[in-house]
C-alpha cells in the first residue's frame, strides 16, 4: 500500500463522494477510482459501499480507516522528526496528557525548553491513559503523562511533583455545593458520573468500600468536561480531580476523607527518540 493512496482513502471516506475529494485531492475522478479500486483489489475486500449518490465504507473499511490514519500520523510524525536547520534545534514532540494538575508543571517545562528552542513545537494529545498507552505502543507518541492507578511495568518514568486531589463535581445549588468535604455515605441516592477506566473504578471503590455497590450510577465518561457538562444539565454529580474552575456553575468538593492520585511522566524502554524529543527528556531528568 502507498502512502499516497492511504491519503486519497482518508479523503475519499472523509467525503464520501469521490468528485468532491478528487477536486479537494486536486486528480481526476477517474484517476481516484481507479487508485481505490486497485487499493481493495490489493487488500482483497470491498472498502465503499457505493450509491448514486454518495459511498460510505464497509465494516472493512472503518477498520482501514482506522489504521490508515495512524499509520498516515506515524509516517507525518517521522518526517517531522528529521527535520533539520542548520544550527537549531527543531522538530515535533509528541505527548500525550490525562486530565490532571501536573500539566501545569509540564507546561512550564515546556515552555522553559522553547525559549532555549524555539523551532521545536509540542503536539499534546488529550486522553484517558488507556488511549494514551495505545498510541505509545503504536509510535504515535513520545511521551504519556498519567495519572494513576496505571500500569507502568513496560515503561521507563519520572514520578511527578504534587499530587491531585479527588472529589465530587456538583452544580452549585446542589445542597453539597457548600460543604468542605463529603463522605461516602453522603453520596449515596445521588446519581453519580464515574470514570470509565477500571483501575480508577476501583480505586473509588476501595474508597467507598461497602457503600460502592450501593451508588446509583447515571453514567461514565473519560474525559472531565463532557462530564461537566452533564453536572450543569442536571444528570448527576461527576467524581474526579480538581483541575481548576470547570464552570462558574459547579462546585468542588472534595472527598473525606481525602483520596489523592499521582502522576507520571512515561516513555517506552528502549526508545529511540528524535534529537528534540531526547533533549527535552535529557533536561527533564537534570531537573529532577
Amino acid at each position: 500500500m502507498e502512502l499516497r493512496v492511504l491519503k486519497y482513502f482518508l479523503v475519499v471516506a472523509r467525503e464520501e463522494n469521490i468528485t468532491r475529494a478528487a477536486a479537494l485531492l486536486h486528480v481526476t475522478q477517474p484517476t481516484l477510482s481507479r487508485q481505490l479500486m486497485q487499493l481493495e483489489e490489493e487488500l482483497g475486500v470491498k472498502l465503499f459501499r457505493r450509491g448514486r449518490y454518495h459511498i460510505t465504507l464497509t465494516d472493512d473499511g472503518v477498520l482501514l480507516r482506522r489504521r490508515a490514519q495512524e499509520i498516515v500520523d506515524l509516517a507525518e510524525k517521522t518526517e517531522r522528526e528529521f527535520q533539520r536547520q542548520e544550527g537549531e534545534l527543531t522538530g515535533e514532540i509528541a505527548v500525550g496528557a490525562g486530565e490532571t494538575n501536573s500539566m501545569t508543571d509540564l507546561s512550564l517545562k515546556i515552555a522553559a525548553f522553547r525559549r532555549l528552542h524555539p523551532l521545536v513545537r509540542f503536539s499534546i494529545y488529550s486522553a484517558t491513559a488507556d488511549d494514551i498507552q495505545d498510541r505509545l505502543e503504536k509510535g504515535l507518541l513520545d511521551l504519556g503523562l498519567l495519572a494513576e492507578p496505571v500500569n507502568i511495568g513496560r515503561y521507563s518514568f519520572l514520578r511527578m511533583p504534587g499530587r491531585d486531589r479527588w472529589g465530587v463535581w456538583v452544580h452549585r445549588d446542589s445542597p453539597l455545593a457548600r460543604r468542605e468535604g463529603v463522605t461516602p455515605e453522603e453520596l449515596l441516592g445521588i446519581p453519580l458520573l464515574l470514570a470509565r477506566r477500571e483501575e480508577v473504578r476501583k480505586e473509588l471503590a476501595g474508597w467507598f468500600g461497602d457503600s460502592f455497590d450501593r451508588l446509583e450510577i447515571a453514567g461514565t465518561f473519560n474525559l472531565i468536561l463532557n462530564a461537566a457538562n452533564m453536572v450543569r444539565n442536571g444528570v448527576g454529580a461527576a467524581l474526579g480531580f480538581y483541575i481548576g474552575n470547570l464552570s462558574d456553575e459547579l462546585r468542588f468538593v472534595p472527598l473525606s476523607p481525602p483520596l489523592e492520585t499521582g502522576t507520571v511522566l512515561v516513555w517506552k524502554k528502549d526508545q529511540a527518540f528524535s534529537p528534540a524529543a531526547a533533549a527535552f527528556l535529557q533536561g527533564l531528568r537534570h531537573a529532577e
